[in-house]
């Protein structure tokens, strides 16, 4: 008797580690960080900033100094008028400008048919930035098509 009892407590201990097994595993790829590559003006301080404030947040960020920074903007899609002070591809989009994370991931998590998403400028109290927060930030969905871009969040 103590016998089987001690193989069924073996059994259910080998169930449940292999079950644990299971889950952990999609769990290491969940957690894995997403890779940024961040290219900004090679003077840009506020630049530095986001990227610090991505890997805050669980981004992998390789920062790529250019003073082409306003074509790299223009060939991933944003407009003139709407580009910020660096340029993001994060997994296939680009985020341009100080963008807060919480938009980022709303973007990475609906995958929308669109080019990425930008914050004109550098507005006061963005990430990366410094003061406070004055306004709402309004963020537009560039398209991949030359369509005119639409507000995608306002944060």
């Amino acid at each position: 008797m103590v016998h089987s009892r001690r193989n069924a407590i073996v059994k259910i201990v080998g169930l449940g580690t292999a079950a644990l097994a299971s889950v952990a595993a999609p769990l290491r790829a969940i957690a894995a960080p997403t890779h940024a590559t961040l290219y900004k003006d090679p003077q840009c301080g506020c630049c530095e900033g986001y990227a610090a404030y991505l890997r805050e947040n669980g981004f992998e960020v390789e920062v790529k100094p250019t003073n082409d920074l306003a074509e790299i903007s223009r060939k991933a899609g944003v407009p003139e008028e709407l580009q910020g002070c660096h340029t993001t591809l994060i997994d296939g989009y680009v985020v341009d400008g100080h963008v807060p994370v919480k938009v980022v991931r709303r973007l990475l998590s609906e995958r929308p048919s669109i080019a990425g998403i930008t914050l004109p400028g550098m507005p006061t109290g963005s990430p990366g930035m410094t003061g406070e927060k004055t306004a709402p930030f309004k963020i537009y969905a560039v398209s991949k098509d030359g369509k005119p871009p639409k507000i995608y969040a306002i944060v």
